[in-house]
């Protein structure tokens, strides 16, 4: 068992399993790596890197379980016993493929370090730290795949928030043009990792048995039981904070399109795992609710839930642990008229919004002959 508790992860079936996102799983047949390895293997994030790995049938010989902690114990998986070692550069450089769960401190001070040498090793990192640089892609694979490198060995991973908006975006961005993006985001406690959950689960606890005693906060800036805080990351000179400010920065450059203006506010809700996104558009081209839920019945990653008759639409609880974004509540919108649509997605952020983003990269690079 993985450090994270289990009640906190979500656990998919392989039986039987379907690929919702339009990649094929990987069969024995394709073109396989000698050996692929998680970084940060033990905590969220990596736990659902080497979930992915196992129920996609990842194209490698051999697993590596890169952490800080549990060094020398045998985890089992579906590429055999895996022995847990340290995370040092040396080891990571060992692997063809390193999905990076770990912290933007570590990802500054390691990734490039670890990138390329003898075994041409591709760094797909999931922290921060390097999406913005120009020679870095920053990847959403059904969006952008065409970036991934050829002499290049390092990839970032988006932001969770990002990313799920993005496979929403993408597919009207192609038919209609995006001129301007509103967004308004409910992101789970997830968001703030293992300690983030916890402190919300201690504080439902607590609160059980007696409700004057609610600790308190340590990872949030208040107290995220019945409340919802408007503040993610840290306040930037322009009053945006820099969780609001990624969706556009990344917006931007995974659509390589800078003229679409991107605004966020993002809210940290009493949930567990999965965010949700209101978001408002303002397209080039005239948009209708149902040409918009045929363009998104057709793209990859994405399920269309939307039925008010019968209370239908898109839920954290509904999406966590799923691999497709949810979108409903497909309407005109009141101000931009035929050229506006407001719309409603969830998805699971530590999935489509880190751990499967990442492994669909690696699926796309293997494919490429790595």
């Amino acid at each position: 068992m993985f450090r994270v508790a289990a009640g906190q992860i979500a656990k998919r079936s392989t039986i039987g399993l379907t690929n919702p996102c339009g990649f094929a799983a990987v069969a024995g047949s394709r073109t396989k790596v000698s050996k692929v390895g998680v970084m940060g293997a033990l905590g969220v994030v990596g736990s659902e890197m080497v979930k992915c790995l196992e129920e996609r049938n990842f194209p490698t010989e051999k697993l590596a379980l890169l952490d800080k902690q549990c060094i020398g114990e045998t985890r089992q998986t579906a590429f055999g016993p895996v022995v847990v070692e340290d995370a040092t550069v040396a080891a990571a450089k060992e692997c063809d493929i390193v999905f990076m769960a770990v912290g933007d401190d570590v990802a500054e001070k390691v990734g490039m370090e670890i990138a390329g040498g003898a075994k041409k090793t591709v760094c797909i990192d999931n922290s921060a730290h390097f999406r913005y640089q120009p020679d870095v892609p920053l990847c959403i694979p059904e969006v952008n795949a065409h970036t991934l490198p050829g002499e290049k060995f390092y990839v970032s991973n988006p932001n969770c928030t990002t990313a799920i908006g993005a496979m929403a975006l993408w597919p009207i961005h192609k038919k209609y043009g995006l001129k301007k993006v509103f967004m308004s985001t409910y992101q789970a406690s997830s968001g703030a990792g293992a300690p983030g959950m916890h402190e919300l689960e201690s504080s439902t606890q607590a609160w059980a048995k007696d409700v004057n005693s609610v600790p308190k906060p340590e990872v949030f800036a208040h107290q995220l039981l019945f409340n919802v805080i408007p503040h993610i990351d840290k306040f930037q000179p322009n009053g945006y904070t820099k969780e609001e400010m990624k969706v556009t920065w990344e917006i931007n450059k995974i659509f390589d399109d800078p003229s679409i203006k991107v605004s966020c506010t993002a809210v940290r809700i009493p949930t567990l795992r999965a965010h949700s996104e209101a978001i408002v558009i303002e397209t080039e081209k005239p948009i209708t609710p149902e040409g918009a839920r045929e363009v998104l019945d057709a793209a990859e990653g994405i399920k269309v839930v939307d039925d008010p008759s019968t209370n239908t639409y898109p839920m954290p609880l509904n999406t966590t642990g799923k691999w497709d974004v949810e979108v409903g509540r497909l309407r005109n919108n009141l101000c931009f008229g035929e050229y506006g649509l407001e719309f409603f997605i969830s998805g699971d952020q530590l999935l489509r919004g880190a751990a499967l983003n990442a492994i669909l990269i690696g699926e796309k690079i293997v494919a490429m002959g790595k």
